[in-house]
C-alpha cells in the first residue's frame, strides 16, 4: 500500500532540497494538522543526519499520536536526482496499531523554468495499513499544498 505525490514546486531544486532535509520543513508542512516535536531532550538538528531520530506527534497539537522513528539515508543518482529515504515508522500510538513501518522516499530534481520537481512516495507496511490509508491520504494532500510556502522559506533571503 502506498501514497504518492508528484508536483512542480515554485522554487529552485536546491531550495527544495534544503527544505526537505530540514526538520523545520517537516514541522511546517505538517502544521497545524500534526504537530511534530523531538522525542526526549534531544533538540532537532539543523539538517536531518543519516541515521535514527525519534519524534513525537500530536493531532492539532492536542491529541497524542505517539512516537515515530525517522531513519534517514541519502542518495544522489547519476541523473542528478537527490533522494532522501526514511525507513522508520510509528513506534507507539494509534498509527502503530495499523502500520508496522514505512519506506518514505522524497526526490528532488530540476524542472523547467528553474523550478523543482518533487516526488514523494510513502509505502506502508503491515496487515492493517489499508485502514490508515484514508487519513494518511488526506494528510499527504495537506503536505503537498503546504509545500510551496514552506520551500519559499528556504529560498533566497
Amino acid at each position: 500500500m502506498h501514497l504518492g505525490l508528484r508536483k512542480t514546486v515554485d522554487c529552485s531544486p536546491d531550495d527544495l532540497w534544503d527544505a526537505i532535509r530540514s526538520p523545520e520543513g517537516l514541522v511546517r508542512v505538517s502544521a497545524p494538522l500534526v504537530r511534530v516535536t523531538p522525542d526526549g531532550d534531544r533538540p532537532f538538528p539543523a539538517r536531518w543526519p543519516e541515521g535514527d531520530f525519534s519524534v513525537r506527534m500530536s493531532a492539532l497539537g492536542v491529541l497524542p499520536m505517539g512516537v515515530s522513528l525517522i531513519r534517514i539515508s541519502y542518495a544522489e543518482r547519476d541523473d542528478g536526482v537527490r533522494v532522501m529515504t526514511d525507513a522508520g515508522g510509528p513506534r507507539t500510538g494509534p498509527l502503530a496499531l495499523f502500520v508496522r513501518g514505512w519506506r518514505h522516499r522524497l526526490a528532488v530534481s530540476a524542472a523547467p523554468g528553474g523550478r523543482a520537481l518533487y516526488r514523494d512516495r510513502l509505502e506502508l507496511k503491515g496487515p492493517l495499513a489499508a485502514l490508515a490509508w484514508p487519513a494518511l491520504w488526506a494528510f499527504w494532500q495537506w503536505r503537498g499544498w503546504r509545500l510551496n510556502g514552506v520551500s519559499r522559506r528556504f529560498g533566497p533571503k
